[in-house]
């Protein structure tokens, strides 16, 4: 099976205004009562998540290690008259690849589990080395600690549209048995209700313990480590942060 992160078309195909206006709104909470005017985000992908922050005035840098993905990234800024710099690599290295630093480094979406617990605690290591001091640490990352508890394998989402085209889109999980989870990602795509496409990809992943990163960065010296709802505006309905699918880490560089 293919790399969904390969087929940066597909992957958009969710992308909307609606999406959009969420990711900005989520990003408006995140600034309010910080000093940030630049960051990077070592995993931007397509940008769906990230370039609401140009539009609020940042200096946005991006980095990720499929060149598919930095070119819809490119468009999309393109289209939206944003100027941005981005470079292919990995952010187990990122630090080898940007000069300066930055009021914030970020990983956007659930991308750090996608390399092993030991080189996520490298990754966060090379993000600490970019940010300024008082500057600030900041990823988005599903709830492993609750996934792996319930062990949950069927997720359907919503269907969505393109153009005249229905899009069924489900997640399976698998639960490896060396740890990992592998996610089987299925496109269904019908049309005049005939089927016409089915695209299956499979990302593999581990698992990150909450008490595994947040020992990191206090043993970094990072201070005001909050866990936030993902996205951050959202109403929570008194749901601990502990217990929601996804939550962001914000940390205040000493």
């Amino acid at each position: 099976m293919g790399k969904l992160y390969d087929r940066a078309e597909i992957y958009d195909l969710i992308e909307s205004e609606d999406r959009y206006k969420v990711f900005k709104t989520h990003w408006e909470h995140i600034l309010s009562g910080r000093d940030l005017r630049s960051l990077l985000d070592v995993s931007i992908g397509s940008g769906s998540a990230t370039l609401p922050l140009a539009e609020l005035g940042m200096r946005l840098s991006g980095s990720d290690l499929s060149e598919n993905m930095l070119a819809n990234c490119r468009k999309k800024a393109e289209a939206r008259g944003f100027d941005i710099e981005l470079k292919c690599c990995d952010f187990r290295n990122v630090a080898d690849n940007f000069d300066g630093i930055f009021d914030c480094v970020a990983s956007t979406g659930n991308s750090l589990p996608y390399v092993s617990n030991e080189d996520v605690l490298k990754t966060l290591e090379q993000m600490d080395s970019l940010i300024k001091p008082g500057g600030y640490l900041y990823f988005e990352i599903r709830n492993w600690d609750k996934i792996l508890t319930d062990r949950k394998r069927f997720f359907p989402y919503a269907p969505f549209f393109d153009g005249d085209t229905r899009v069924n889109l489900t997640q399976i999980w698998d639960y490896n048995s060396d740890g990992t989870i592998t996610f089987n990602i299925m496109y269904l795509f019908e049309k005049d209700q005939r089927y016409v496409q089915m695209e299956v990809f499979e990302e593999h992943y581990f698992p990150i313990k909450r008490d595994l990163f947040l020992g990191k960065l206090k043993a970094m010296g990072y201070s005001d480590i909050q866990l936030l709802p993902y996205p951050s505006h959202v109403d929570t309905k008194g749901t601990p942060v502990e217990d929601l699918p996804w939550y962001c880490v914000v940390a205040q560089k000493p």
